[in-house]
């Protein structure tokens, strides 16, 4: 064959090659369980409109983006979106990232600055880009480009909660704490919180997305585990999935919502292969600023699992704590298992 005849032909059977755009119905789904919509505490909320949006027969990514949305837009949710408490400089820096369990395609974003919805820029970096990662000013562009508007995210009170970590941080600096405070805000100093949301939909396949504001008071540019699959979320529509709130560092170092779906693949269960990640971790925490004096961790970690046949579970370092639950019928928070007890 002549090389010119080789590209036209290539060229050809390039053009032919392009994917219709995706049909779920088109799917047949193996040994598949029940809707379900699986969250992080503060996900009731979102456990409820994903559901609802599942049983509209559609994508269970359009049902968790949704969820997570709401929790986004409330003011009064200091881990995440609008209200979410800022870096060290006062500034609200936003991660998120998506999966789809039927294309295994992911979108993300990092350090993204005034956009309340991460949560969709992330979508449109995975349906409208070649990437899956976008972060900081190019996040900002990428959102704005799309139509997102610019919106100041530090609300007054996240503000005093700033500015009381800043002004507690030294006895001897030149910032002076209001003399009779009418709130303490040492509660917030350490927020590590996140949203997760898994679904299940009614053609048997399994979505994700993870979004936050990070750690409280970070450095500027600081990025957490939640924008980064594998990590934050990982979805493998054959297995299942699995998404995390927590000290995102060291779910970093081990890659963690991927080891989880993997531990689903060799047969445990979502709660599990949960627990044993959790385990995981707690044995590669070596270095010392990462243990207390009995030597064990001083950080915690949490995830939440599903699987294809529709069964769920969640763990944490330490325990109880809570998940939100939706199987259709009802919405409530179940506690975790644990390692160790609080």
């Amino acid at each position: 064959m002549k090389r010119r005849d080789f590209f036209k032909k290539s060229a050809i059977l390039g053009s032919a090659a392009v994917l219709p755009a995706f049909n779920p119905s088109n799917l047949s789904a193996i040994s598949v369980g029940d809707p379900i919509a699986i969250s992080s505490a503060n996900g009731l909320r979102a456990t409820q409109k994903a559901m609802e949006i599942i049983q509209q027969k559609k994508d269970a990514l359009d049902g968790v983006i949704a969820g997570v949305n709401i929790i986004e837009n409330d003011p009064n949710d200091h881990s995440v979106g609008y209200g979410g408490l800022p870096n060290e400089l006062g500034i609200v820096e936003l991660d998120s990232c998506c999966m789809h369990g039927p294309t295994h395609n992911a979108g993300a974003v990092a350090s993204i600055r005034n956009i309340k919805n991460p949560s969709k820029v992330a979508r449109l970096v995975m349906e409208r880009t070649d990437h899956v990662l976008i972060v900081g000013d190019g996040a900002l562009h990428f959102a704005k480009t799309h139509g997102f508007k610019e919106e100041e995210l530090l609300t007054d009170k996240a503000r005093k909660i700033w500015l009381n970590w800043k002004e507690s941080l030294s006895k001897n600096d030149d910032w002076f704490p209001e003399e009779q405070a009418k709130e303490t805000y040492e509660q917030y100093f350490n927020i590590t919180g996140t949203i997760t949301c898994l679904g299940l939909d009614t053609y048997g396949n399994i979505s994700g997305v993870t979004t936050t504001s990070g750690l409280a008071f970070k450095i500027p540019g600081r990025v957490g585990d939640s924008p980064i699959i594998g990590a934050g979320l990982y979805i493998d529509n054959e297995v299942g999935a699995c998404g995390s709130t927590g000290r995102g560092e060291e779910n970093l170092k081990n890659l963690s919502c991927f080891l989880t779906v993997e531990f689903m693949r060799d047969g445990l269960s979502p709660e599990d292969a949960c627990l044993k990640t959790c385990k995981r971790i707690v044995q590669h925490a070596k270095i010392p600023s990462l243990k207390k004096d009995n030597g064990k961790p001083n950080f915690n970690l949490t995830f939440y699992a599903i699987n294809k046949q529709g069964e769920y579970g969640a763990a944490s370092i330490y325990g109880p704590r809570k998940f939100a639950l939706n199987d259709g019928k009802t919405n409530v928070l179940y506690e975790t298992a644990f390692i160790y007890k609080k």
